[in-house]
């Protein structure tokens, strides 16, 4: 074997080891950033449920979600969702949506797509239904606001508007603008 052989055996084992270097930096180059990019999502849940309590620490409402993620320490993200108040309170308010975001400074729920917000009326009273695109709900203070097309039935009668705030405590409902309806006798 000549000793330019051997140098280019040299050559060829040096540069070998200094790829498989490089490549074993890169790689945990990316694992780190892997790493920093799910502490920055935070938590992640299946089938969640978030629980809100009044001042005396009893049940006010129960949100159920097929999935929960935590993003960036900023809100909380959640996909086929449903608010539901204690049964024993005086709301009897379901609240259905595709989508929503809680943020962490606040504790307004942000419904999106789909939003289906059902009173099923007690037995001297109709079913009331309100469905919209997004929804913003304060479960402490049972209120539901947007500034969206929002579709109202109660019982047999059927209104629509733009914007709308509801009480869902005294059931009460505030049409802001371009309403129409209609009423069968």
């Amino acid at each position: 074997m000549s000793v330019r052989t051997i140098i280019v055996y040299v050559l060829l084992v040096l540069a070998a080891a200094g790829s498989w270097h490089l490549a074993r930096e890169q790689s945990d180059e990316t694992e780190m950033q892997a790493g920093a990019a799910s502490a920055e999502r935070g938590f992640y849940l299946r089938n969640a449920r978030i629980f809100g309590t009044g001042e005396n620490g009893e049940l006010v409402y129960r949100i159920e979600a097929e999935h929960a993620e935590q993003v960036q320490d900023e809100r909380i993200d959640l996909s086929n969702v449903t608010l539901l108040y204690a049964p024993d309170g005086a709301v009897p308010w379901t609240v259905d949506a595709d989508s929503a975001s809680i943020r962490n400074d606040e504790r307004r729920v942000l419904l999106k797509g789909h939003v289906r917000a059902l009173n099923q009326g007690d037995e001297n009273g109709p079913d009331t239904e309100i469905r919209t695109d997004y929804l913003e709900l304060d479960p402490d203070a049972y209120t539901a606001e947007t500034d969206e097309r929002v579709q109202i039935r109660i019982g047999e009668r059927s209104l629509t508007a733009t914007g709308m705030l509801a009480s869902l405590d005294t059931n009460r409902l505030e049409l802001k603008s371009n309403v129409s309806g209609k009423f069968f006798p």
